[in-house]
């Protein structure tokens, strides 16, 4: 009997722990880590929304985005989890229908979707502003809420494969890079 108490005891600080180690990855912005680390736990805390949460923003952070599809339809049962499902859901909507519009010449102009403060967000939102005639090479748009940052969009083509990039600059200096797909 002993043993069966000690060894729910241990499970129960071993989950905590797991959680806690995520947590502080998050919070030192280590969020690849964090996505990776969540992703080889997942299935044993799929139920736990809090662990949902924190493992899709951790995902959503490290420019991981299509991670975001299976915490969407799991996080249902509160609404703290409703809204973090619905906000992942527009961002991962934006990066398809921006995917498909730069590789695809699909007109995103009819579109209109919830506004993020992601990166993914403001640029489709500049990006579907105009009604593009002709497709170019890379895209510039300034920030409208700050005349010092700029957003480069374009596609890279890497052995068969297509990337989105899309380039962050403050005053000309390239501050990052995001890479999708």
């Amino acid at each position: 009997m002993k043993w069966i108490i000690l060894i729910s005891l241990l499970f129960t600080f071993l989950q905590a722990d797991i959680k806690t180690d995520l947590y502080h990855l998050y919070q030192d912005k280590a969020f690849e880590k964090a996505c990776r680390n969540g992703l080889k736990v997942f299935q044993r805390y799929r139920k736990d929304e809090e662990f949902v949460s924190l493992y899709a923003f951790s995902c959503l952070n490290a420019d991981q985005i299509d991670r975001l599809a299976i915490p969407i339809s799991i996080l249902k049962h509160s609404e703290e989890a409703r809204s973090n499902a619905a906000y992942f859901s527009v961002i991962l909507m934006q990066k398809k229908l921006l995917f498909h519009s730069l590789v695809d010449n699909y007109k995103l102009v009819e579109l209109s979707l919830p506004k993020t403060d992601h990166v993914l967000s403001r640029v489709y939102e500049l990006y579907s502003q105009v009604d593009y005639q002709r497709k170019r090479s890379h895209y510039t748009y300034t920030d409208p809420n700050n005349n010092k940052i700029m957003y480069k969009l374009y596609i890279k083509n890497t052995n068969q494969n297509k990337k989105m990039v899309i380039e962050e600059y403050y005053d000309t200096i390239m501050t990052h890079r995001h890479v999708y797909w």
